[in-house]
């Protein structure tokens, strides 16, 4: 599909045919307190081999971080259609009611998949103050999913699969983008959409393009070059939008699931790949200045090429953070000068960052389904008591990972860097006792190291041994 994008072999926005509803789902009154939103779909005629299925499932993780806010805002459920019989309701159920959860053998209580379940443990946090749970039962009883933690062994998708019915409960209307993104992937597959009548009235999945309007100048004004409307509106098309002439305006239609086009100037940028950056004509600019590079931008240069010379990749993760992941999910008491933010978006990015390990073990969670080992690495920023500092963390997850591995690295750094350094006892809660020791640096404590302790990795879902270390820049 980008190759035909490039080449400008597809032009213009795609049409999604969706099939009338032959399934019903219905809602039980008490879910509207817990989780009142649901948009379903029908996929059928689809193929899958085991890298399709794992490109589906990484699809849905995505998602899940990206539009669901690590599946409390969106989770989504995928399910084989050919094992469950419909009608489907989602109901409030009660704790104890017991089906088998996926990728176990045996039966559980929901409160038990809470306990024991590593997805349940992992997001168990989303339905603490709630008496019953959400679940999503056939007509025969057989349980789809319990969202926003888990579906049942039962509807697996597996490479004799060929229809699906895909499930999206949440908080709010975003329910509908994620959806659309699912089905809109799916579909480009080869397979035929079918929508889902929900209590009896709405239908989904809606995917009529939004309409959006531009102006010539603002195109003009933001790119720096002038281009004709006729010129925009091919390299809208090329973009797989739709796009026309309505006066002085050019009325856009875009995809419905490009969740990502939020204003003008994101319709701008996309018109500034079509057009092709290479052919913009450079030019000198009317003033003459002499630069140099930042003092930091040195260090982490150089913090670069020995962590990439360690076998280390870097990452971006974000600065900004929540007080559960930095702290509770480490089991580090919480610290003073914490940088809060005024108004958060959501509950996952509600301070700057203290620390960068915690995001570090965030990143391998997201990876797990990735071979091992895994090494990354972050040389940026943290916030305390109002003072931005520049911090190195590193992370390794193999099944062999110790101490003597991550203290080699440790030592690798600061000689490399020619600081003269000592260790001593640590008692930081994050790593396991006995294997771990701080960094200390012209008699101060400049960070630790050692293996990241068991309860910190169940926190994060991961299972096989962690090795770490931070150290301030």
């Amino acid at each position: 599909m980008t190759t035909s994008i490039s080449l400008g072999i597809e032009t213009g926005i795609r049409e999604f045919k969706v099939a009338p509803p032959v399934i019903k789902i219905t809602k039980d009154q008490e879910i509207e307190k817990i989780r009142p939103y649901l948009a379903c779909a029908v996929i059928r005629g689809m193929q899958f081999n085991s890298r399709s299925i794992e490109s589906l499932m990484a699809l849905q993780e995505s998602l899940h971080w990206a539009v669901g806010r690590n599946r409390r805002k969106v989770s989504i459920g995928v399910h084989d259609l050919a094992r469950i019989r419909p009608p489907f309701r989602y109901i409030a159920q009660n704790p104890y009611f017991k089906f088998t959860p996926l990728d176990f053998t045996e039966p559980m209580t929901m409160r038990e998949i809470l306990e024991k379940h590593p997805k349940g443990v992992k997001f168990a946090n989303i339905l603490e103050k709630f008496d019953k749970y959400p679940l999503i039962l056939d007509a025969e009883e057989n349980v789809l999913s319990f969202p926003p933690i888990i579906n049942g062994e039962l509807t697996r998708v597996t490479e004799e699969t060929t229809d699906l019915f895909i499930e999206v409960t949440g908080l709010d209307p975003s329910v509908s983008v994620a959806l659309n993104i699912v089905v809109a992937s799916l579909a480009e597959r080869g397979g035929r959409i079918e929508s889902v009548t929900i209590d009896g009235k709405a239908q989904t999945p809606k995917l009529e393009p939004a309409i959006m309007n531009l102006e010539n100048s603002e195109v003009t004004e933001l790119l720096g070059f002038n281009i004709t409307d006729e010129e925009i509106i091919s390299c809208l098309q090329k973009m797989r939008y739709g796009a026309r002439i309505s006066g002085k305006i050019i009325e856009v239609s875009v995809p419905a699931y490009r969740s990502d086009i939020l204003h003008n100037w994101d319709l701008i940028e996309d018109i500034g790949i079509g057009y092709g950056f290479d052919k913009i004509q450079p030019e000198l600019p009317s003033t003459s200045t002499t630069g140099k590079s930042h003092p930091i931008s040195k260090l982490r240069d150089s913090i670069h090429e020995i962590m990439t010379g360690l076998g280390y990749f870097e990452v971006m993760p974000f600065t900004l953070t929540s007080e559960k992941v930095q702290f509770d999910m480490m089991r580090r008491e919480k610290q003073e000068g914490i940088t809060h933010i005024l108004y958060p978006i959501s509950e996952d990015h509600t301070i700057v960052r203290t620390t960068i390990l915690p995001n570090l073990l965030e990143i391998l969670s997201i990876n797990k389904h990735r071979e091992l080992p895994q090494r990354i690495f972050e040389a940026g920023e943290v916030v305390l008591d109002c003072m931005t500092g520049q911090h190195l963390g590193a992370a390794a997850i193999h099944p062999q990972a110790n101490f003597t591995e991550i203290q080699a690295v440790v030592d690798a750094v600061l000689r490399e860097r020619r600081i003269e350094y000592e260790v001593a006892e640590s008692n930081d809660p994050a790593f396991i006792e006995g294997r771990r020791a701080d960094i200390i640096i012209k008699g101060e404590r400049a960070g630790v190291f050692g293996e990241i302790h068991p309860g910190v990795i169940s926190n994060f879902g991961l299972e096989h041994p962690i090795i770490g270390f931070e150290l301030g820049l």
